[in-house]
């Protein structure tokens, strides 16, 4: 029997995790559910790792990177963890002639740039809102706070608009699987809370399933085909509207949540994708 890893995180809690691995059982493959960091784990002995809920990477990216760069058999690969896991990738995606909505990038040591209305502060390299808030115009002080913050720890910053489509019509999560669009979520406002309330229950509260836009799903397929991401075995494209546009929020292409709770039968479609790479 075939064997594969779900690289996790300790103490990770993902709701995908029990429909996948019964999905591929059913499919005739062994499914260990592993924490990326332990060193007792032989990794060789798996036929690929697929990564998932790894969500403490965010700070100590470059440990994670060292460690991925070692796993022969990677899902998504390595040369894709590395791109999509700094939002600096939003800056290549923009060359490549693709929307993303506005952004200033402030790396260390740089002074920062805001906007003259409501705005973002994150990390470059960050896992879902945590370290990211909402200003206003006139809290200038506050977000050149936030950002020194994470000057101090090391980590470039990323300083976005705030899109108001967000409140009325939500972003747009397409999930693809083995290249192929596969269901959509709608994302309400991550943001209007402070992070302490920002609990795994209230992000989930924030989610619906949607019937994704024929034109987000097209954009969707754009943005991949674009940078050859068209035939990764799972990727999440993070939409949002600006001027009657489809604009880049997000390119998650590491550990996203897939939402397979929402769409029955998608977890089968990652099952199978997983066995015709391992048989």
């Amino acid at each position: 029997m075939n064997r594969v890893a779900i690289a996790t995180c300790l103490g990770a809690v993902d709701p995908d995790n029990p429909l996948v691995l019964a999905a591929l059982s059913a499919a005739g493959v062994h499914a260990d559910v592993v924490v990326w960091d332990d060193p007792s784990v032989v990794w060789d002995r798996y036929d690929l790792v697929v990564l998932r809920s790894t969500w403490d990477y965010s700070q100590r990216r470059g440990e994670f990177l060292s460690w991925a760069k070692t796993v022969k058999h990677l899902a998504n690969p390595y040369g894709v963890v590395e791109y999509s896991t700094d939002k600096h990738y939003l800056a290549d995606l923009e060359g490549h002639g693709l929307k993303i909505v506005p952004s200033h990038f402030c790396n260390v040591g740089k002074k920062p740039r805001f906007f003259d209305h409501d705005f973002v502060v994150k990390p470059c390299v960050g896992a879902g809102s945590m370290n990211a808030a909402r200003y206003h115009a006139d809290e200038h002080d506050a977000a050149l706070a936030h950002v020194k913050s994470l000057h101090a720890a090391g980590r470039d910053v990323l300083i976005q608009p705030y899109v108001d489509s967000v409140d009325s019509l939500g972003e747009r999560a397409l999930i693809f699987i083995d290249g192929k669009f596969s269901h959509a979520l709608s994302k309400g406002p991550m943001l209007n809370v402070t992070e302490l309330d920002r609990s795994q229950l209230f992000r989930r509260d924030q989610m619906s399933e949607v019937i994704a836009e024929p034109d987000a799903i097209l954009y969707g397929e754009k943005v991949l085909t674009a940078k050859g991401f068209d035939h990764l075995l799972y990727a999440r494209v993070d939409l949002v509207k600006i001027d009657d546009h489809w604009a880049i929020m997000e390119l998650e292409l590491v550990e996203p949540s897939l939402f397979f709770t929402f769409e029955e039968g998608a977890a089968t479609l990652l099952a199978q994708a997983i066995a015709k790479r391992v048989h």
